[in-house]
């Protein structure tokens, strides 16, 4: 992989990563309202998923699931229920939990399983797989599987760290979320995220 196709790659996962989605917004919700302890098992689980659904992807579930009306359907409208569950979760959320409570039950499983009910996660990979793994602008590549051990890296590293990143400003802001109603109406706040993520997700 050449040095332009990796700058491309870098800043193609950054804004992927680090813009706000479904993954930052529960990181930041599970260490806001439970601690870096509960927060952690899922950012790891997020780039398992991650890899999965890339090595899914390149191996040609990818497009199975973008391609087949009913397939994309279950996929899509399981993920939007998914997300729209959690966001009535997290809204009615009003007080700060400790790492042993039950509070929101999502953990690394759900990190991982998470991946695959996202229909622009799965957009993600296919455009990965085609743009960086099976072709280099525009031409089939002859090294895909060297290829392909790159981009999951990046990606892993990248899912890891952009959901640590967000968890760690949910963290610290727990000592102001103790006040008064500031919990609940954060809490709302992306719930409203997740609800918005869920709507866009109906138009993909």
């Amino acid at each position: 992989m050449s040095g332009s196709e990796l700058l491309t790659l870098l800043v193609f996962c950054t804004v992927m990563s680090f813009s706000p989605g479904p993954n930052t917004t529960l990181s930041t919700a599970l260490a806001s309202n439970h601690g870096m302890g509960r927060a952690i098992r899922f950012c790891l689980g997020v780039p398992v998923g991650w890899t999965l659904l890339l090595l899914a992807s390149a191996g040609g579930v990818g497009a199975l699931v973008t391609e087949l009306p009913l397939l994309r359907l279950v996929v899509q409208g399981t993920g939007i229920a998914y997300l729209l569950w959690l966001a009535s979760a997290i809204a009615r959320t009003d007080r700060l939990g400790e790492a042993g409570d039950s509070g929101l039950d999502i953990g690394f499983t759900q990190g991982v399983a998470l991946q695959f009910l996202n229909i622009k996660a799965w957009m993600i990979a296919l455009t990965l797989t085609s743009g960086w793994v099976l072709h280099a602008q525009g031409v089939p590549t002859a090294n895909s599987g060297e290829r392909l051990a790159i981009v999951a890296v990046v990606m892993l590293l990248f899912a890891f760290f952009s959901n640590l990143t967000y968890a760690l400003i949910g963290s610290l802001l727990r000592g102001w979320l103790s006040q008064g109603r500031h919990l609940l109406w954060f809490n709302r706040g992306l719930a409203c995220v997740l609800v918005v993520t869920a709507l866009w997700m109906i138009k993909l």
